[in-house]
Order: C-alpha cells, then sequence, then structure tokens
C-alpha cells in the first residue's frame, strides 16, 4: 500500500523536536512494510510560517506573515499532488494539511491534534466543510473526537498515538523526585506546578515563554534522549489546563513511571485515578502539591501505579498497536474510495 502523510510540523534532523509523534508513527508503518512518502514545509518554500515556533506562535510573532500563508497553501498544494500521484491514500494531520489532501483527489484521512481544534472553534463554517470532506477523521484520545465531532465530523476513530516501550526498565533515583516534561506555557499548568512544587523534588524538561518559573530547567532535551529521564524519575506530572492528548504521560507510563495529571482532554484516556497515577483538577495548585506528597512519601503505591501503567502503555499506547489500527484504517478507506470511484457516473460500464 502506498501513502503519502501530509504534515505542517516534521522532524528535519535528529535532535528536531518538532513532529516526532507523526515521524515515529510514520517509522512504524513502514516497519510494517507500508511505503510512506511524507510531504513537509522542509519540501516546498514556507516564507517562515513553518518550524521555529511553530505556524501559529510563527504568525503570532509576526501577523504579515500572514499575508504569506495563500502562498504558502498553494505550495504545499503542488507537492502533496506530486507525491501522491500513486498514492492509495493520503493522511493529513493538523486540520490545515486538509487543503493540500483535498487538492490530491485522492480519498484522505485527517487526523487532529488539539491546537488545530482550538483554532477551528473560531471558523467553524470552514472546520465544518474541511472535516466532512474527509474520509474518516482520526483522532489521538477521545476529548479530540469529541470535540471533532462537535464541529461536524462524521466518521471519528479514536487510535491512540504510539510511543516506544522499552524492553526492560529498572528502579528510579534515590531519593525520588518527580519529572516535568513539555512545554514551560501557562495553557501546560505550569503556572500552578510552580506554586504546588515549592521545596519538592521536581525536574523540569522543557522551554517555554515561562521558563523564568524554572531556573533550574533542562531545557529542550531531544526525543530520542528523554529515556534516561523518566527512567531516573519516581513519576511524571502533567498539570495542563487542556491537553488534546499527551505524549509525555504515556512515555513515562511506557517506562513503567506513575503519573501525577490534571483530569482534562486526552490525560483522561491515559491516566486511571488510583490505579497507574492520580487525577485532579486543573488549575488548583493545593491539590497538586497534595498528590504529588502522596505519590512521592508512598513507595508501594509508586511501584503498583508504575507496574499497572507500563501494562497499559504496552496494551493500549504502543508503536506497534497504533501502527496496526492505522493499517487497517487505511485499508478501509482505500476499498471504500475504489467503491465510490467504481459508482461515479464517468466510471460506469456503457451500455
Amino acid at each position: 500500500m502506498r501513502v503519502v502523510v501530509l504534515t505542517t510540523s516534521y522532524p528535519r534532523h535528529a535532535d528536531d523536536v518538532a513532529g516526532t509523534f507523526v515521524r515515529d508513527a510514520v517509522l512504524a508503518l513502514e516497519g510494517r512494510g507500508i511505503d510512506v512518502r511524507v510531504v513537509s514545509p522542509a519540501d516546498f518554500r514556507h516564507y517562515g510560517i513553518a518550524f521555529g515556533h511553530g505556524i501559529v506562535g510563527n504568525l503570532r510573532r509576526a501577523p504579515w506573515k500572514a499575508l504569506a500563508l495563500p502562498l504558502f497553501l498553494a505550495g504545499f498544494a503542488r507537492a502533496a499532488r506530486r507525491a501522491a500521484r500513486n498514492a492509495d491514500v493520503v493522511h493529513a494531520h493538523w486540520l490545515p494539511s486538509a487543503l493540500p489532501a483535498l487538492a490530491t483527489g485522492k480519498p484522505f484521512v485527517l487526523q487532529l491534534w488539539g491546537s488545530d481544534v482550538a483554532l477551528a472553534r473560531y471558523a467553524r463554517p470552514v472546520a465544518r466543510r474541511l472535516l466532512r470532506r474527509a474520509a474518516t477523521v482520526v483522532c489521538a484520545s477521545g476529548a479530540l473526537a469529541a470535540d471533532a465531532r462537535a464541529l461536524g465530523a462524521r466518521d471519528v476513530r479514536v487510535i491512540p498515538s504510539g510511543v516506544m516501550l522499552p524492553a526492560e526498565v529498572g528502579p528510579p533515583e534515590e531519593p525520588p523526585h518527580v519529572l516535568y516534561v513539555g512545554r514551560l506555557s501557562e495553557e501546560k499548568g505550569v503556572v500552578e506546578l510552580a506554586e504546588a512544587t515549592r521545596g519538592l523534588p521536581l525536574v523540569v524538561v522543557g522551554d517555554g515563554p515561562l521558563r523564568h518559573l524554572f531556573p533550574q530547567a533542562a531545557g529542550f532535551v531531544p526525543p530520542h534522549e528523554l529515556g534516561p529521564w523518566y527512567a531516573r524519575a519516581s513519576a511524571l506530572v502533567a498539570p495542563s489546563r487542556r491537553e488534546g492528548y499527551g505524549v509525555a504521560v504515556r512515555e513515562a507510563m511506557a517506562h513503567g513511571r506513575p503519573v501525577v495529571a490534571t483530569a482534562v482532554g486526552g490525560l483522561l484516556d491515559a491516566v486511571e485515578d488510583g490505579v497507574t497515577g492520580v487525577l485532579v483538577q486543573p488549575r488548583d495548585p493545593t491539590a497538586l502539591r497534595e498528590a504529588l506528597e502522596r505519590v512521592l512519601s508512598d513507595r508501594a503505591f509508586r511501584r503498583a501505579a508504575g507496574k499497572a501503567a507500563r501494562r497499559a502503555a504496552a496494551e493500549r499506547f504502543s508503536t506497534e498497536a497504533a501502527a496496526r489500527a492505522t493499517i487497517e484504517l487505511y485499508a478501509e478507506v482505500s476499498r471504500r474510495g475504489s467503491a465510490e470511484a467504481s459508482a461515479a457516473p464517468g466510471c460506469r460500464p456503457s451500455k
């Protein structure tokens, strides 16, 4: 099967953190024999709109770049058409990629990731039209799937984004500490995290506009180097105010680490309160601190929750599980597209 992946974010080198989960999904598909061609802004002129801070971040910092959006999308569409000439299915990541997907004339799967859903609420009529042109809309969590349906999507499937499962995991460092991995920005709940963790052993990996709250932060670490950070930690904290999926949460679970998370969005699909970690309400630093103190002080709970977390990651969040489900969907969409093409008036045999 030949598949073209369209994405507005994709790593350009080994240390690039942009769109690494898309790359990991592509590698898993190729490992199962799928012929994949990726089209990203690295393949056409992007006018400074892509990379760096991401499309939304770049436009916020330089609003005048929005004038180049039509040229950006036109270049994306041309590159997509060239790549998809012999494709069976197109897989478009993020809502804007639906436009070049449509230009290919191929049946396409549209994958939403969260940031695009938030923006789509400000342009519902356009989002609705794009969602309904997709053969199927894919979301990584039940919360995102509900948002997609609210925006007008008809056929929505939930396929968790896969994470690598280490062959084995060892004990964490002593004394225990909590790890945060992610962007240091307001929507990630790091203001509450700073307040809740005063005096607690916290390791922070990430960067962003609120880095001044965490002078000890290690900055961004290349995705392929995060494993030892998870392995050393006793637990992960994810205090997001909103979260479409939560890759770091699932990666920590794959390493056998319990998670203290807010009960929002895609985190609800991953963390089972009292089983694989602890859930608290967002924007509540007092509840967050109490949960962190409980996890740090209770070695037996950490061990039991860590084992349950790794088991859940293996069964539901592995790259293998995600690849199998995605390939099954591709086959279904391809069959459906072939049937529709055969039924089109111009394709019916003449009498």
